[in-house]
């Protein structure tokens, strides 16, 4: 009879302990550890998902690592990208889904040397600028068209450099204006010893053609499975608290994000800066998606004339859903 009753309680603690376990939530970054994620972060090392019952890991980006590529092979259940290349892989096959949207803002910007003579977007022509590829060219590219600059050079269109994801070619004279975020490769710009005097900014946002950045994505075809929208109801809610900690905690959710970099590459004064900025730009989101930003974002992103980044009105990219029953 004790043998019994021993095996009988081994057995309901297994069954209790599988009834406990929290459910996987994998999440893919759209680049390397940094304050750019660290609502992530911070949810995490806070135990906001562990309130939520989940165990969720976060996956590093990096220059080698396309986020829509990775979630359409099933290596994450949810990604941050940006909408134009979400848009955009939506309409070559690729169901994305928007189910929330931290930030509020575009930090995109070209950052431009006055000594190569930019002054205005009209001095533009005939110089050479710098792009990011790999998704990232999008909001580039739809710009130009509305200015109605070639992208395929000479005096009246403007030479693309494919800019690596360094700022060198400002510094060494390859490019009159490259590609930067507000909070990461301007403060590089800086730190390499140009001054803001030398320095002429223009902000995506400031010149209309902003377009959202940085929310979280998923394949259509799970938004049918009730267990994964319940995982993601919990996820978006435990990241939307760790963001607002963050946004009232930037020094401390820098130290955070300095503890998972497992490169060593980020340093303190850098990471603590950029917190600073990002929380400008996740500020005034509750992390649901604002249709007025998306509506903006879709009509940039049509405006392309002769060679749009998307060529007809998206349908069923967002849903409000998972923030609804989320945040409310």
């Amino acid at each position: 009879m004790k043998l019994k009753t021993t095996l009988t309680g081994a057995a309901l603690s297994l069954v209790a302990g599988t009834a406990l376990a929290a459910d996987d939530v994998s999440l893919q970054l759209k680049w390397v550890t940094q304050a750019q994620f660290a609502g992530y972060y911070v949810a995490l090392e806070n135990g906001f998902y562990e309130e939520e019952d989940l165990n969720v890991t976060i996956l590093p980006g990096g220059p080698d690592i396309a986020p829509t590529q990775v979630l359409a092979g099933g290596g994450a259940d949810v990604t941050v990208e940006w909408m134009p290349a979400a848009l955009a892989a939506r309409e070559k096959g690729l169901p994305m889904v928007n189910i929330a949207q931290p930030f509020k803002s575009s930090g995109m910007m070209l950052t431009c040397r006055k000594d190569a003579g930019i002054e205005t977007i009209d001095d533009f022509a005939g110089n050479t600028l710098g792009v990011w590829f790999f998704g990232n060219e999008f909001p580039f590219l739809s710009w130009m068209s509305q200015l109605g600059l070639s992208t395929d050079g000479g005096e009246s269109g403007v030479e693309v450099l494919r800019q690596g994801f360094n700022v060198d070619p400002l510094l060494n004279g390859q490019a009159a204006c490259i590609s930067t975020m507000t909070y990461n490769e301007y403060w590089q710009v800086i730190d390499a010893g140009l001054t803001p005097d030398d320095l002429v900014l223009f902000k995506y946002e400031d010149q209309g053609v902003a377009t959202l950045e940085d929310g979280l994505y998923v394949l259509e075809e799970n938004l049918a499975d009730p267990a994964f929208v319940d995982r993601m109801e919990r996820f978006v809610r435990a990241s939307m608290r760790g963001w607002k900690w963050a946004e009232e905690n930037p020094e401390d959710a820098a130290m955070i994000v300095l503890e998972y970099d497992q490169t060593g590459a980020q340093t303190e004064q850098h990471q603590i800066r950029m917190m600073g900025e990002v929380a400008k730009l996740t500020a005034g989101s509750n992390g649901s998606l604002d249709v007025a930003d998306y509506e903006r974002t879709v009509a940039s992103l049509l405006a392309g004339g002769s060679d749009p980044v998307i060529t007809e009105q998206p349908e069923g990219a967002w849903t409000h859903a998972i923030t609804d029953a989320a945040l409310n």
